[in-house]
């Protein structure tokens, strides 16, 4: 299979019959030589890969995993890897389907489900990255960046408050059980001054690990085990102490993302994890020895017993919706000029965490008009206030806007504040993609230096953008408090100019499928 992030807007479009549309990406060869050492894992080789190319070195690509390297690893090892492709920016990651991922399928009683997929003997790649696995040692990332990464010896001794490990990237059974047989093996408590959590990947992790006692030595040790869920990856509960520093085994360490404003948050592997819950600081896990080895089981509990089929009479499904889910904000189509205020000035690298928070606020997904008091709201608490008072107005930010989750409501919200447009150096592709569907226009500097010459508080004026849009790739953009105009470039497909001028995908899907 091949997994690509979308907005959820997309995807319901695709679910209703519609077509699910991207450009094309380039293609990436990370060709693995070698084998891991013990105690240096897959989550290393990721945490590599965001050392060399950064969070936006991905965007616009695939990246294609291949060579001698690919036979060591494991189907959980691959998932770590292309979970955490996503920090990258990437399109998406992809493996080769290959005897390992035979033998896996197998274990999960799918192996009618196997078929062979690899490149092409004659494959022909945009770019080649070549990873030495022996060379590799354990890693880390510091606040608050996946890609500010370093070698774990490099910070050794630092004291930790909190470790999770778990959520979506290191929660595996393998995972899980390597964690349980250190603590087991070596008789370890979790430290006093560590909270430690386990939140396990899914309910068949958390009855393998039931089944081969790894739970029991989990909570013995002083692990907390909790939901199968993101739960602390986006500050939904586990929000470390002020100025606390927590080592997660999670995707993400944006600032303010687990709850805590101060809070300094790492990612790591479970190996490195486990050596901080131990010991109460950043710990090279080389020091705890022999490296258990964790055998994958042959067969996999399988129990889908639980699982509430569709109904086979949909009309008789009722939906209830309470006083807290309000109905879908719709924009209008799109005017030919658009004029407005400057409602702030950001930098690199805003996330749509910085967006729209997730943690307590994602209770307020189906409410959009109580969702948008969160826009920005890390960074100015009385955002909302300010372009509701303005009615609108306009965004400006820097390289990689928008990059992280693919959180539609990061355009949504603002799109119910009157935001007009986000006029960046660059943006993530997903994000993109979401401020197009809602009628937002996303637009980038022609010269990105001209992003200096423009501050919070400047009034902004597009004209002719029915024409303009039409007719070329460079919109102008007029400063009228500072009375000069800088190029804009929009780099819309022409399906997307027509989405834009309907006032997004919803406009332009309702239109096409009354005609």
């Amino acid at each position: 299979m091949m997994a690509i992030g979308a907005g959820g807007l997309d995807v319901a479009v695709a679910m209703g019959g519609g077509a699910f549309n991207l450009t094309f990406p380039k293609v990436v060869l990370v060709k693995l030589k070698g084998k891991l050492k013990p105690w240096v894992s897959a989550k290393d080789i990721i945490l590599e890969l965001l050392r060399r190319l950064t969070v936006k070195g991905g965007v616009g690509k695939v990246f294609e995993y291949n060579g001698e390297g690919v036979k060591s690893l494991s189907v959980p090892d691959r998932a770590v890897i292309t979970n955490m492709g996503a920090e990258l920016g990437a399109t998406t990651s992809l493996f080769p389907s290959d005897e390992v991922t035979a033998a896996f399928l197998e274990a999960e009683g799918r192996a009618k489900d196997f078929v062979e997929i690899k490149a092409d003997e004659d494959a022909k790649y945009d770019e080649t990255i070549e990873i030495n696995l022996t060379r590799l040692e354990p890693l880390i990332a510091q606040p608050h960046s996946p890609d500010n990464v370093c070698k774990v010896s490099d910070i050794e001794g630092m004291k930790v408050d909190q470790v999770c490990v778990g959520s979506c990237t290191n929660s595996s059974y393998r995972d899980l059980m390597l964690v349980s047989e250190v603590l087991r093996k070596g008789g370890y408590k979790v430290h006093p001054e560590v909270n430690m959590t386990v939140s396990p990947g899914s309910r068949q992790v958390v009855d393998m690990i039931a089944h081969t006692k790894g739970l029991t030595s989990l909570i013995e040790a002083g692990a907390r085990i909790l939901e199968n869920t993101c739960g602390p990856c986006i500050g939904n509960g586990q929000s470390p102490p002020s100025a606390g520093v927590s080592l997660r085994t999670f995707n993400r360490n944006f600032e303010g993302r687990s709850g805590t404003k101060d809070a300094r948050v790492y990612l790591c592997s479970p190996e490195v994890a486990v050596a901080a819950a131990i010991y109460g600081v950043v710990t090279d896990p080389r020091k705890l020895g022999k490296y258990p080895r964790i055998k994958l089981p042959k067969t996999y509990i399988v129990d889908d017993s639980m699982i509430v089929p569709p109904a086979k009479d949909p009309s008789r499904v009722e939906v209830k919706r309470g006083p807290n889910i309000q109905p879908l904000p719709v924009q209008g189509p799109l005017p030919d000029s658009l004029r407005g205020t400057v409602l702030i000035k950001l930098g690199d690298n805003i996330t749509t965490d910085h967006i729209t928070p997730a943690g307590t606020w994602l209770k307020y997904r189906s409410n959009v008009p109580k969702y948008s008091e969160s826009v920005f709201s890390a960074i100015d608490a009385k955002f909302h206030e300010k372009a509701k008072e303005a009615r609108g107005g306009f965004v400006v930010g820097g390289e990689n806007y928008g990059q992280g989750s693919s959180r539609e409501h990061a355009a949504l919200c603002p799109m119910y504040l009157g935001i007009k447009a986000v006029i960046a150096k660059s943006f993530a592709r997903i994000h993109k993609d979401n401020l197009v569907n809602f009628g937002i226009l996303p637009l980038t500097f022609a010269n990105p230096a001209d992003s200096d010459r423009i501050e919070a508080g400047d009034t902004l004026e597009l004209n002719g953008l029915t024409n303009g849009l039409s007719s070329g790739d460079t919109l102008t953009l007029k400063n009228v408090t500072k009375n000069f105009e800088v190029k804009l470039k929009h780099g819309f497909t022409p399906r997307q100019i027509e989405l834009i001028k309907a006032g997004g995908t919803l406009n332009y899907t309702k239109a096409h499928a009354a005609a």
